[in-house]
């Protein structure tokens, strides 16, 4: 699978890992009470590594991103651990959710992400859409992911992943609380979220990239060979919760 969190080691290990990951989501079917994903125009891209890591603030409205929380949560999140680096899987400790849904996955791509691929090619390859394997995490205090790296999956028609898309759905954010959100920051979904970054290694273990939260931002990088190991910083305050799928290429 493509976030299976291979940690290194042999295929043996890499097969457990995905075993794992597969076994211990909960799969479930479209859900209509999703909220209305408005087009995105005048996109803006951070580039962090050329075209294999970027960046693009405010891909999702404050109101687009808390409305994906409350719809994940209302389907209820079950948790996801792993086996250890001493069996080949990163270490993993967040909460998750995986539902199968088409419909919402093309209805983000052509939001406004397709233009963003207009121009990338992989071995000849375009992009084509996301994965329909729609994947939402929530990282509770204490919570993280450890070092690891993204697989490309075979999702069937000709098409195979080679990108990873993150959504953050909480973070730092320049829209200004309502008065109801700040009385209910007793709730810990609503506290300010401290931690979380997600941090990119290169060569000996350098930082290449540093991304901290942001609501509504997307992150995307390359994944597979190219992968780059990667991980999810532990949550120190408040909930981090994530939106997650992958480009598909054909």
């Amino acid at each position: 699978m493509a976030e299976a969190g291979n940690s290194g080691g042999g295929a043996r290990k890499r097969k457990m890992a995905d075993k794992k990951d597969a076994g211990g989501a909960r799969k479930l079917a479209p859900n209509s009470n999703w909220p209305a994903i408005k087009s995105k125009k005048n996109l803006q891209i951070t580039r962090l590594k050329d075209s294999d890591l970027f960046t693009v603030p405010e891909f999702l409205s404050a109101t687009e991103s808390k409305a994906f929380i409350r719809a994940a949560e209302s389907i209820g999140f079950v948790h996801q651990g792993s086996l250890g680096p001493t069996m080949g899987e990163a270490y993993r400790d967040n909460d998750r959710i995986s539902v199968n849904d088409p419909v919402l996955a093309s209805t983000l791509w052509d939001s406004g992400l397709s233009k963003l691929f207009s121009d990338i090619k992989i071995r000849g390859k375009v992009a084509v859409g996301l994965n329909p394997n729609i994947r939402f995490y929530r990282y509770k205090v204490g919570q993280r992911f450890g070092r690891h790296i993204d697989e490309s999956a075979d999702i069937g028609d000709g098409k195979r992943t080679y990108y990873t898309l993150l959504i953050y759905l909480s973070g730092s954010s320049k829209a200004k609380a309502s008065k109801s959100e700040l009385d209910s920051q007793k709730d810990a979904s609503m506290v300010p979220l401290v931690g979380g970054e997600t941090v990119f290694y290169g060569w000996r273990n350098n930082v290449v990239a540093e991304v901290a939260p942001a609501e509504g931002m997307a992150l995307l990088h390359i994944h597979g060979d190219k992968c780059m190991l990667h991980e999810a910083r532990n949550v120190s305050k408040g909930m981090k919760y994530v939106f997650r799928s992958d480009v598909a290429f054909a």
